[in-house]
């Protein structure tokens, strides 16, 4: 195997949406790898639209707004930019490096994000959500997201609301194409990005196929999908840092190194 195409030989399966999977593929295809692409989440705009539009046509209420995805970020800019531009004295924070990214592309700056963790945990250690009294607060993103953080910034004081800008839901796909090139041994590791879209790729498998990931190495960029994964039985689990550059990284090392 050469140095520079660490991944010949190598099939990855990608389960990102399909319209957030070719800079994930590409990268596999740089080091040498075959991106599978077997889409295990798909983003629709939200049920009732109607509110989100309510909500942004009154952004100069808050004083901070925080974007939980890129999906969210994407979905809400079209929409923000639209109409107006962002309230400069509005605070916008993200919660991991892709929708930092996802802002920048919007000529969105000074976005707040967590300087080691990059989840709701990590955003609330930040010194400036300590003391939210008086503070009004909006989040951005899907349908049914985790509460935690609204809770907590609520608890320290915050008036807060939920602007959710899309949906998610589980493909409906034939796998058999897939569970044919895993019999044949050409499934090498699997790249998963939520929990969401861990469980829809188990349930989409069928008996057979989860046995195959079962045995598969699973690479995902955040212990709590791997807690996941392993309660699901699968045996060979890495978490890397966040980003497809490290997932990629991630992959390389396992496969070739034979690291747990």
């Amino acid at each position: 195997m050469k140095a520079d195409l660490p991944l010949r030989g190598s099939g990855v399966l990608v389960t990102r949406p399909a319209h957030q999977a070719q800079q994930l593929a590409r990268l596999i295809e740089a080091a040498g790898g075959e991106p599978i692409l077997f889409p295990a989440l798909e983003i629709f705009d939200s049920a009732d639209p109607s509110v989100l539009h309510a909500l942004i046509a009154r952004l100069d209420d808050f004083d901070l707004a925080i974007f939980i995805s890129s999906n969210a970020v994407n979905k809400a800019m079209e929409l923000i930019r639209a109409k107006h531009e962002l309230p400069p004295r509005l605070t916008i924070a993200a919660i991991g490096l892709g929708s930092r990214k996802a802002l920048e592309h919007w000529k969105v700056e000074q976005v707040v994000t967590p300087r080691h963790r990059f989840d709701s945990e990590g955003l609330l250690e930040l010194p400036e959500f300590q003391d939210m009294r008086g503070k009004r607060v909006v989040i951005f993103r899907g349908e049914g997201g985790r509460e935690m953080l609204g809770e907590t910034l609520v608890a320290r004081g915050a008036q807060l609301e939920y602007a959710e800008c899309y949906r998610r839901a589980s493909p409906v796909v034939d796998p058999s194409l897939l569970l044919q090139r895993w019999a044949r041994g050409e499934v090498q590791a699997v790249t998963v990005t939520s929990g969401e879209s861990l469980r829809n790729l188990f349930d989409m498998l069928g008996s057979a196929g989860r046995e195959w990931l079962k045995k598969t190495l699973l690479v995902a960029p955040h212990e709590r999908i791997g807690t996941t994964a392993r309660d699901m039985g699968v045996e060979r689990v890495w978490i890397t840092a966040a980003g497809d550059e490290a997932l990629v990284k991630g992959v390389i090392e396992c496969l070739t190194q034979k690291k747990p």
